[in-house]
């Protein structure tokens, strides 16, 4: 019983070094942090934060971490809808959607960039699962193809995803699906032409 209430404590000490960091983050960027600074936002001693993270920058990489994989949780619960059609929107619109629900703490890594590794963790998470979808449906692609092509959809799906985060999500969220759509249908056809034939 104690071991069940000393993990309970210990959750409880990450999520408020967690939100204490996160608060800080939007307020002052991440040079000007301490762990004296997330201590006390956090209402917890500085020992309580070297218990769970050596310093600000592992605490940072946790927050992202947890973020990673959530989104990559929802791309797994859709991937084979992504199989079965012929569209990367099964995958790309979900990992959307959870930029909206996530707006405050995305919008705090996404302009911390320069130390946060958030942005390249999506794009990462992005080729991973891309190259996967495309492998299935371009099977006479080379290693060499696979690999240029699945950087390339990454990068323009997340430059896509960062550019309408970036002008307040103005365009309505299924024109930029149907604009991903299309470019990535576009240079698949144009590299690989019908995946049919």
């Amino acid at each position: 019983m104690a071991e069940i209430s000393e993990d309970r404590r210990a959750r409880r000490s990450r999520k408020l070094l967690k939100q204490g960091f996160m608060d800080l983050l939007r307020e002052k960027g991440f040079s000007r942090i301490s762990v004296r600074d997330i201590a006390e936002r956090a209402d917890v001693n500085r020992g309580t934060f070297y218990l769970h993270y050596p310093d600000t920058t592992a605490l940072m990489r946790s927050v992202e971490e947890d973020m990673l994989n959530e989104a990559q949780a929802l791309v797994d619960a859709h991937f084979q809808e992504a199989v079965e059609g012929n569209s990367l929107r099964p995958l790309f619109e979900p990992l959307l959607d959870y930029v909206v629900a996530h707006r405050e703490a995305c919008a705090t890594l996404f302009k911390n960039d320069s130390c946060s590794g958030f942005l390249e963790g999506i794009q990462r998470l992005a080729c991973v699962n891309g190259r996967r979808l495309i492998a299935r449906r371009y099977s006479a692609l080379t290693e060499e193809q696979l690999s240029y092509f699945s950087s390339f959809v990454a990068f323009g799906l997340t430059g896509l995803m960062k550019t309408w985060f970036d002008r307040g999500m103005s365009l309505p969220k299924e024109a930029l699906l149907e604009t991903s759509d299309k470019l990535v249908k576009g240079a698949a056809f144009a590299l690989c032409g019908d995946p049919a034939t």
